[in-house]
């Protein structure tokens, strides 16, 4: 708050899934949702640090989820945020100082992982082998190959992974991708994204290899824009890093080594072309946490109208149109009371009771890291780099 090998190779396995199954993992594990009875999912969470303080709130209010555990490296904050909640039955929760006694403690039957995104990867594979489904902040992985054999392990465990943003589960995602499969816009062709600030000083990981501002920043645009208008099929780049050294709280001053700064082109086909600039050097007036923020962040064009997403996509609070039709244009999608970028969780644990198959993709997910690592590659080579990935689309 990342080359990689072709898709076909990662989907291979040895005749246990269908070729349905290998193009849309979450085809493959439909019949497990629709059969699941309605029932509180037992959730054990991960990393109490700042992240946890909006997602736990958002738990407890769910009446599909049991909150069960939390687990931290710093114990006392595990401690703090466990004090805070109770089960249903009134009982405390349980909290934990490491991933291992997690798993081996109460049980729980999906882990929501906040941890440092370098950790991502390492704990989500754990989890799956524990048996356990996996909600996880971005990024799912560190590397869409680390990516690919998560979800390849949770078929075979027959469990499920998701990966944050949320973002298409908003309402106003929900009238943008509408308009535009209506036609309302005629023929797009271009959009546009943005979403920076001068970058966090609570943790040295967001500058670490590993971290940067497309995994932290840019994640969200790009998963809105492919949500939009279709997985990208080739990624040109550009990336730097402004501010050589940060200091952090954790860590003292630290060398910035992940890109702070970036600037991304998408292919997406049919010659639609789409842009994201990204980083940790943008003076913005409504800060981190975006308070105030009613202006468009993302803009769509085609022939006949456009959009302007009004605040950012992982806080929207509303969409402006214009058309040929009315070139003045309207606001709308102004309801905000149904979606918050840390529903993720919710919305997954409601997915786990019910059946209730989400937006939210796993291979969209991975997509997004997909196109990281192209931009990183593009970025230091020069050379458009095309995509191998995809996921399932349109969304909505």
């Amino acid at each position: 708050m990342p080359t990689s090998p072709t898709r076909k190779q990662f989907l291979q396995q040895a005749g246990i899934l269908s070729a349905a199954t290998l193009l849309s993992p979450l085809a493959g594990q439909a019949s497990m949702l629709a059969s699941a009875p309605e029932k509180r999912v037992r959730v054990g969470l991960i990393g109490c640090g700042s992240v946890s303080n909006m997602y736990l709130p958002h738990l407890s209010k769910s009446p599909f989820v049991e909150l069960v555990s939390t687990c931290d490296i710093i114990p006392e904050r595990a401690q703090q945020a466990a004090a805070k909640y109770r089960r249903s039955d009134g009982s405390p929760l349980d909290h934990y100082p490491h991933i291992d006694q997690l798993l081996a403690g109460a049980p729980f039957d999906l882990l929501v992982n906040l941890t440092n995104m370098q950790e991502h990867g390492r704990l989500n594979r754990l989890a799956l082998l524990a048996g356990k489904h996996v909600w996880s902040e971005k990024p799912m992985a560190n590397t869409y190959r680390e990516g690919r054999a998560l979800l390849e392990l949770a078929i075979q465990k027959k469990r499920r992974i998701w990966g944050a943003p949320a973002v298409v589960q908003s309402p106003q995602f929900a009238f943008m991708a509408q308009a535009i499969r209506d036609g309302k816009l005629g023929k797009v062709s271009a959009a546009h994204a943005h979403y920076g600030h001068l970058g966090p000083d609570w943790s040295a990981f967001f500058y670490e290899k590993g971290g940067g501002s497309l995994p932290d920043l840019g994640v969200y645009n790009l998963a809105t824009l492919t949500g939009l208008l279709g997985p990208a099929k080739a990624v040109m780049a550009m990336t730097s890093i402004v501010t050589p050294t940060r200091h952090t709280t954790d860590k003292g001053t630290v060398p910035v080594v992940a890109e702070d700064n970036a600037m991304v082109l998408l292919d997406h086909g049919n010659g639609v072309l789409s842009h994201v600039q990204c980083g940790f050097n943008y003076f913005d007036p409504y800060g981190h946490e975006g308070k105030g923020q009613e202006k468009p962040t993302i803009t769509v064009w085609g022939t006949k109208g456009n959009l302007a997403l009004i605040g950012y996509d992982w806080a929207p609070f509303g969409v402006d149109m214009a058309t040929t039709e009315n070139e003045k244009g309207d606001r709308f999608a102004t309801d905000t009371r149904d979606y918050r970028w840390e529903m993720g969780a919710s919305v997954i644990a409601e997915s786990l009771a019910t059946g209730k198959e989400p937006l939210i993709q796993p291979e969209h997910a991975l997509h997004v890291l997909d196109i990281i690592e192209a931009a990183r590659k593009s970025g230091t080579t020069g050379q458009r780099v095309a995509l191998q990935s995809t996921f399932k689309w349109p969304v909505v």
